[in-house]
C-alpha cells in the first residue's frame, strides 16, 4: 500500500437485538459508555423511539457498540455445536485475576450468563459469557 492509499476506518460493531434499549443498557453500565447524543433513554412514561430502532454508545478513542433492532433473533447455541454458530464476539480484557473476579460478579448481576469457566488457565485466564440477548462476549487478563 503506498502512503496515497487510504483504508476504511472501523467505526463501530453493531449487534442485532428484539430489545435495543434493555441491550444498550447491560453494555453501557458494563463498560461505562455514554449514549451517542439523543439516543438516552426517555422521561419515564414517554415513548422510546430510538430505543425501538437503533442506538449507539460511545466510546472515546475507541470502537462504538451499536444496538439493532430486529423483530426476532435466534440465539447463538455456542459453546454447543448447533443450529446458530456466534458469528462474532466481543474480547473485553482486564489487568488481573482479582478483576476478573471482579467482573464476573458485575457481568451476572447486569443479567449476562456464564457460558465457560478457564479462569484457572494460567497462559490466560477467561471466562465467556452471554448478554441479556444471547451474543457471546469474553472477558480476559491481558
Amino acid at each position: 500500500m503506498t502512503e496515497r492509499e487510504t483504508v476504511p476506518v472501523l467505526r463501530q460493531v453493531v449487534l442485532d437485538c428484539t430489545n435495543a434499549r434493555s441491550l444498550a443498557e447491560f453494555y453501557r453500565r458494563l463498560l461505562g459508555l455514554a449514549y451517542r447524543t439523543g439516543d438516552e433513554p426517555p422521561e419515564p412514561g414517554a415513548a422510546d423511539e430510538r430505543g425501538s430502532d437503533w442506538l449507539v454508545l460511545r466510546n472515546p478513542g475507541g470502537i462504538q457498540l451499536a444496538f439493532q433492532q430486529v423483530d426476532t433473533l435466534p440465539e447463538a447455541s455456542w459453546p454447543d455445536p448447533g443450529p446458530v454458530p456466534q458469528q462474532l464476539h466481543l474480547d473485553l480484557t482486564v489487568a488481573s485475576i482479582e478483576d476478573l473476579d471482579r467482573q464476573h460478579d458485575r457481568v451476572l448481576e447486569l443479567g449476562g450468563r456464564l457460558l465457560s469457566d478457564r479462569s484457572d488457565d494460567p497462559e490466560e485466564p477467561l471466562r465467556v459469557y452471554a448478554d441479556p440477548a444471547g451474543h457471546p462476549f469474553c472477558v480476559f487478563v491481558a
